[in-house]
């Protein structure tokens, strides 16, 4: 791939152009970090678009995951190939299990402004076209009529037979999610996510394109970075409302509160265990522990884990080590797993999954889609999934109201 260089002083501005290129293309991925201080970011803006081989389900060998520009998402239900689970609740949108596309055309905006852009030919026309000014005219089309899958009495009922079985012993903590689906005829989807990015400014919000199957994603977590030989994850379990008065005070409470403590701290030894399957030995470390970070709506509790590779693991390897992700799991993984797709209505498909893009060296980064609309356009189907940690100190009534608190960004975005 030839390259080409500029200096962008606006990233807004540029992401602003890619949505609107993105109308055109079939295949296309944006992820940014919308500015967000991140201390293990690596760019501010990356995207790809254009296909010379798409690898569905089966086609996705584990040498794809290896050296080369690839863009692509994990659904959660890839979990069956990892583990000794099985998917049997409906599948509403119809999502792969796993899709990945090689870019005819990609980009990176660094965190000091400069703009690289590689393709196969014509690099700087390719650059031209992004520095021109956005004249998008979006349609007003942006709402979706949500419709709950269970009622706010069946997910109380389940969140208290689910502690019964923490209470017997059979799991410590478990994630369970609701979900919500809307039919549609027209959506235009650069707008809706615009505004979804407006209402979270989320640092692993994606757009992503795959024909007929769309993600809107306004995630604050990253599942797992490799850079090198250095593992990097990121969980997140803990959450309560951004204060507009005093939120350093809501901040604290937060930090402080042992409920949501206990949830963080068992999913952050679920990493370390699910890392040290890969890693090498003594390496796993906790570089953070309770870190409290305000997003536009809410406050979360992060910790990161980080651990060196061993010699001779693949990135196959690595994802089949820690996927699904233990903050949309629970502990133990198996058992929590099974369990949850005994008590939800719905299957998550690429929700609780995740998106990312994997670099010539083989590096990667993948983020956790949650705080997401996913869209099958063939189907006209949209949905929407949302969830919390459930643990013998949890409160029904009061996860429903966070699973509520968690979904207000995107919900009001699709009014």
């Amino acid at each position: 791939m030839d390259c080409a260089s500029t200096h962008i002083v606006d990233s807004r501005t540029l992401e602003n152009r890619l949505l609107e290129l993105s109308n055109s293309r079939s295949f296309f991925a944006m992820y940014t970090s919308n500015g967000y201080p991140n201390s293990e970011k690596c760019y501010e803006l990356i995207f790809g678009w254009g296909a010379k081989a798409v690898y569905t389900d089966q086609e996705l060998l584990p040498e794809h995951l290896e050296k080369g520009w690839k863009f692509g998402f994990f659904s959660y239900e890839l979990r069956t190939q990892f583990e000794s689970v099985t998917q049997e609740n409906q599948a509403l949108g119809n999502w792969p299990k796993t899709q990945f596309f090689v870019p005819e055309v990609v980009g990176v905006l660094h965190i000091d402004g400069r703009l690289d852009v590689w393709s196969e030919d014509a690099v700087d026309e390719v650059l031209n076209e992004l520095l021109l000014p956005s004249n998008e005219v979006e349609s007003e089309v942006t709402s979706l009529d949500f419709e709950p899958v269970e009622t706010k009495q069946e997910y109380i009922r389940n969140v208290n037979a689910l502690k019964d079985h923490i209470q017997r012993g059979d799991i410590y903590e478990v994630n369970y999610c609701t979900g919500f689906k809307a039919e549609f005829e027209e959506l235009n989807s650069v707008a809706l996510f615009k505004k979804m990015v407006q209402g979270t400014l989320a640092p692993f919000s994606a757009f992503v394109k795959m024909e007929d199957y769309e993600l809107l994603c306004t995630s604050p977590e990253r599942f797992i970075k490799r850079e090198g030989r250095k593992l990097c994850s990121q969980p997140i379990k803990g959450t309560n409302r951004y204060s507009k008065v005093d939120n350093e005070s809501a901040k604290t409470a937060l930090a402080q509160s042992e409920k949501e403590r206990a949830e963080n701290v068992m999913i952050v030894d679920l990493v370390r265990n699910d890392l040290s399957r890969v890693a090498a030995k003594g390496s796993v470390k906790v570089s953070e522990l309770f870190g409290t970070y305000a997003f536009k709506n809410v406050n979360q509790l992060i910790s990161t884990v980080e651990a060196e590779l061993r010699e001779g693991v693949t990135n196959w390897e690595i994802i089949a080590a820690s996927f699904p992700m233990g903050s949309m799991t629970g502990a133990p993984k198996v058992s929590a797993m099974e369990l949850a797709e005994r008590f939800e209505k719905v299957a998550r498909e690429v929700y609780s999954g995740s998106v990312g893009y994997i670099t010539p060296e083989g590096d990667f980064d993948f983020n956790v889609v949650i705080r997401s609309i996913a869209l099958n356009r063939k189907k006209g189907v949209a949905t929407l999934h949302v969830g919390g940690a459930i643990t013998i100190l949890s409160d029904a009534l009061q996860e429903y109201q966070e699973c509520l608190l968690k979904a207000e960004s995107v919900l009001k975005a699709a009014k």
